[in-house]
C-alpha cells in the first residue's frame, strides 16, 4: 500500500494571501471549505496574482484559436484553478480548437431561448478593471456548488438546462443535488437493495419543519448525542452536535426562524473520515483524521492519507455513480467510528472536493473526461449532416439492388384511363348500357391461377403480360358494375 501523507493546517483559504509567491510549507493545506471545492495548490498559485485576469481570458486572446472552428467550454469555478491549462493544445474532431471561459456563479448571468440556446454574460473585475464578455457555451463543467449555506444559484442552472447545454455531470443530476435529503433518500433505496452490512448508511431522521422536531423529540432521546443538520447543511456549516433533549428543544426554536427542514443522525465518535471518489473510470480513496480535536474532520488541522481501494469501497461508489441517470464525477463520504464500524453519510457530484497530492492528476482526469464528452455531444452541424448523408447513401445503395428495386420502384404508370381520383374514365367508343348490363367486350375471362411466390408483383410486370391482363379485367368488371348503376 502506497501512502501519500500530508498534514493540513487551518486558516482562511480565500483572499489575496493565497496568491503570494512565498514558498509553501511542506504538506500545508487547509480543509476549511469555501464557496468552491477547488484547492489552493492549483496551477494558478504559481503565478503572480496580477496575472489572474490575463490567465482568465488567455484561452480566447490567443490568435491560434480558430473562431470559425472552435467549441466553447464554460468552467464554473473560482480563480484558484486555471482550467485553461488542462485544455491548452487539445483538439476536437481532429482540428477544432477549445475555447475555455471560466467564472464563478456570482460573475455569471444568462438568457436562454427555446430555439437558439443560452447566451452567457461574464462580468468580472480583474486588476481593477471591469470586464464584460458575452458568448454561447457549447459545454459546461460545474466545479462550484450550485447551492451552499449562503447562495442558491438554481436560477442559472435552470437557464443552462433551458438552453440545452450538455455538461459533466448532467444538469438533471446537478438539479437533484440541490437538497441533501433528496440525495439521502436515494441512498436509502440502495441500502434496502443491498443490505445494511453491504451498504452501511448512517441512520437519519427527517423533519419538514420545527414543529415535527418538538413533537417527535422524545423518540430520539435514547440516541443522544445527535448531530442536527439544518436545511441544506454544507461544508461543516449548519451542523450542530446536541447532547440532550433540552438543547434539542432550543435548537428547534432556531430552526423555526429558518422556516426550513432539518435532519438528525446519531453522533459517531469518529476515528477518521473516508473519502472515496470516482472520476470516469479512475478510483481513489482517502483517509482524513482530525488533529485539532474538532469532531468535524473537515474543519481545523487534519492528516490526510491516500489509501488503497478495496472492493467494498468500489461497490459503494459504483452504486452511487448510477444515481440520477449516471454520474461521471462522484464521491462518497463516510466515517469510521472508534468501534470499527463504518457509516456512509453523504454523496457529492461534480463539485466534489479534490484532496491531497493527487489533485493535479485528478484535474487532468476531469479534463480528459470533458474532452471525451465534448467529442460525442458537441459535434458540428456539418459533421452531423455529413454522417446522415453517408447513411442515406448506404441505404440508397442497398435499395438499389435488383431485388429491392423490384419491391420499391414506383416507375410503373397507372392505366391511361384511370385518373388521379381512382375512377375509370369511359372512352368515347364505350356505350353506357342499362342498369345491370355488362358490355360483351368487358366480360371477364375465367380467372387465371395466382403467380408463383417468387414472381414479380403484377403492377411491376411487363405491360400486356397475363398477370396485368388479369388485373385490368378485374378492374373493368368492377367499374362496369358502377357505371351500370348510374
Amino acid at each position: 500500500m502506497n501512502f501519500l501523507r500530508r498534514r493540513f493546517s487551518s486558516g482562511d483559504l480565500q483572499g489575496e494571501a493565497n496568491e503570494k509567491e512565498d514558498p509553501p510549507l511542506v504538506g500545508a493545506l487547509n480543509f476549511k471549505k469555501g464557496p468552491s471545492p477547488s484547492a489552493p495548490n492549483s496551477p494558478s498559485k504559481s503565478a503572480p496574482s496580477g496575472n489572474i485576469g490575463q490567465r482568465f481570458f488567455s484561452s480566447t486572446a490567443k490568435p491560434t484559436i480558430n473562431k470559425d472552428r472552435c467549441k466553447t467550454l464554460l468552467v464554473i469555478d473560482d480563480e484558484h484553478t486555471d482550467w485553461s491549462k488542462y485544455f491548452r493544445g487539445k483538439k476536437l474532431f481532429g482540428d477544432w480548437d477549445i475555447r475555455v471561459e471560466q467564472a464563478q456563479f456570482s460573475e455569471l448571468n444568462l438568457a436562454a431561448y427555446s430555439d437558439s440556446g443560452a447566451m452567457v454574460d461574464i462580468q468580472v473585475t480583474r486588476n481593477g478593471n471591469k470586464v464584460v464578455r458575452s458568448f454561447k457555451p457549447d459545454f459546461l463543467l460545474i466545479r462550484q456548488h450550485v447551492r451552499d449555506a449562503h447562495e442558491d444559484w438554481r436560477n442559472l442552472l435552470l437557464g443552462f438546462k433551458y438552453g440545452a447545454i450538455p455538461s459533466v455531470n448532467s444538469l438533471s443530476a446537478e438539479y437533484n443535488f440541490l437538497d441533501k435529503p433528496w440525495v439521502f433518500a436515494q441512498l436509502i433505496d440502495i441500502q434496502k437493495r443491498l443490505g445494511k452490512d453491504v451498504f452501511p448508511l448512517i441512520e437519519q431522521a427527517y423533519y419538514p419543519n420545527h414543529k415535527e422536531m418538538v413533537s417527535n423529540m422524545w423518540l430520539i432521546t435514547p440516541k443522544f448525542p445527535v448531530v442536527v443538520k439544518i436545511g441544506h447543511a454544507h461544508s461543516g456549516l449548519g451542523k450542530v452536535r446536541i447532547a440532550n433533549h433540552y438543547d434539542f428543544q432550543d435548537l428547534a426554536g432556531v430552526v423555526a426562524v429558518t422556516k426550513g427542514y432539518s435532519t438528525t443522525e446519531p453522533f459517531i465518535d469518529a476515528k477518521y473520515d473516508l473519502h472515496i471518489q470516482k472520476i470516469g473510470n479512475s478510483y481513489k480513496a482517502f483517509m482524513r483524521k482530525s488533529l485539532s480535536g474538532n469532531w468535524k474532520a473537515n474543519t481545523g488541522s487534519a492528516m490526510l492519507e491516500q489509501i488503497a481501494m478495496n472492493e467494498r469501497f468500489k461497490l459503494w461508489v459504483d452504486e452511487c455513480s448510477q444515481l440520477f441517470g449516471g454520474l461521471d464525477l462522484v464521491a462518497v463520504e463516510a466515517i469510521q467510528g472508534k468501534d470499527g464500524k463504518e457509516h456512509i453519510i453523504e454523496v457529492n457530484g461534480s463539485s466534489m472536493t479534490l484532496l491531497g497530492e493527487a489533485q493535479e492528476e485528478d484535474r487532468r482526469l476531469i479534463a480528459e473526461l470533458v474532452l471525451a464528452k465534448m467529442q460525442t455531444m458537441c459535434k458540428p452541424v456539418s459533421m452531423s449532416l455529413s454522417k446522415a448523408t453517408s447513411s442515406h447513401a448506404i441505404m440508397h445503395q442497398m435499395n438499389g439492388s435488383p431485388q429491392n428495386q423490384a419491391s420499391s420502384s414506383p416507375s410503373v404508370k397507372p392505366p391511361q384511363n384511370r385518373p388521379a381520383d381512382g375512377l375509370l374514365q369511359q372512352s368515347p367508343n364505350q356505350s353506357r348500357g342499362p342498369p345491370g348490363h355488362q358490355p360483351s367486350h368487358m366480360s371477364n375471362p375465367p380467372p387465371q391461377p395466382f403467380p408463383a411466390p417468387n414472381a414479380a408483383p403484377p403492377g411491376l410486370a411487363r405491360m400486356g403480360s397475363r398477370d396485368e391482363e388479369d388485373t385490368m379485367k378485374n378492374l373493368r368488371k368492377t367499374f362496369a358494375g358502377i357505371f351500370g348503376d348510374m
